[in-house]
């Protein structure tokens, strides 16, 4: 993505974060008690967060390390001792509104997250109705999400609703 960004929409490349500092990433592990799942730390590795609709469709942007740790703390807050309900069952499609074992790493600015799980599947944790673990081909893991938004990028094939747009070395993506 990195290389593509570069030769092709610069001003999305130039504000791409660093890598997380370790320190950053050892006390997001601190709070929420346990390691990232190894997708999402090797992410951290490369980007410490990005902005909005930097790298993904549809307003979402990676998390940083600190807002990882921030936004997981204040659901489990809000979740109370609902956020130690047990949600073991990798078929099921629904969760509760929280899982202190869910890690948030991306958000829409709304309230509603993107959470990868113990299975690592990738759920769209809704400030409201709770979290959906629909099965779509894009959100199936941080892994194959990542493959998907680099493989539009070198294709110029839509990704799923969205196709990238460059304009004046900026990255954008449309509706299709």
């Amino acid at each position: 993505m990195e290389t593509w960004l570069a030769q092709h929409a610069p001003v999305t490349y130039a504000d791409l974060a660093s890598p997380a500092d370790p320190a950053a990433r050892t006390a997001t592990e601190k709070v929420i008690g346990m390691p990232l799942p190894a997708p999402l730390a090797e992410s951290l590795l490369r980007h410490d967060g990005t902005d909005f609709r930097t790298l993904f469709p549809s307003g979402w942007h990676l998390l940083s390390a600190k807002e990882i740790a921030d936004t997981w703390a204040l659901r489990t807050k809000i979740a109370g001792s609902d956020a130690d309900d047990v949600h073991d069952d990798p078929a099921a499609e629904f969760g509760p509104w929280w899982d202190r074992r869910w890690v948030p790493f991306a958000s829409d600015g709304s309230g509603n997250h993107l959470v990868i799980d113990q299975f690592g599947r990738i759920g769209d944790a809704c400030h409201e109705d709770g979290c959906r673990f629909d099965p779509h081909p894009m959100w199936s893991s941080l892994p194959e999400l990542f493959a998907q938004v680099a493989s539009t990028l070198e294709t110029g094939n839509a990704l799923h609703y969205y196709e990238r747009n460059v304009d004046d070395g900026e990255l954008d993506w449309e509706i299709v």
